[in-house]
């Protein structure tokens, strides 16, 4: 079950935000499901590109899960963080909240997904990520 009314992530700054526009909506009148899939690809990038230092690619998304709808004007923020590391592979997990009715500010946890990244090097081939502190 959804819980309504929740708080934002306290001390973590969202990869995205974004207002939900009319042209986003779907035929039932909520955000197309795709939309909100480009977006959570877009922020869990963000992260991976940092711990890759480069290049990278999405490969797979091991899971979205979509709580509760989207709406128009929602505004929309991404929080993703790298949870995995592999040779070559990032795993971020993203969470997405809705604030709606920007006059009395009601959050609620919309969406969350995992997905897996690969570092690539300048012939978009796999490449081995850089030690952690390591600067390119």
């Amino acid at each position: 079950m959804t819980k309504i009314n929740v708080r934002l992530p306290i001390g973590k700054q969202p990869a995205i935000k974004i207002v939900a526009m009319p042209k986003d909506a779907n035929a039932g009148g909520s955000i197309f499901g795709g939309w909100i899939m480009s977006q959570i690809d877009i922020a869990g990038a963000v992260p991976a590109l940092e711990r890759a230092q480069g290049k990278i690619v999405t490969v797979a998304v091991n899971s979205i899960e979509f709580h509760e709808p989207i709406f128009i004007g929602d505004l929309i923020s991404c929080y993703a963080e790298v949870i995995k590391t592999g040779c070559t592979s990032i795993t971020i997990k993203v969470e997405v909240y809705a604030e709606r009715y920007l006059s009395n500010r009601q959050t609620v946890k919309v969406t969350e997904a995992e997905l897996i990244y690969v570092a690539l090097d300048e012939n978009r081939k796999p490449r081995k990520l850089p030690d952690l502190g390591t600067e390119q």
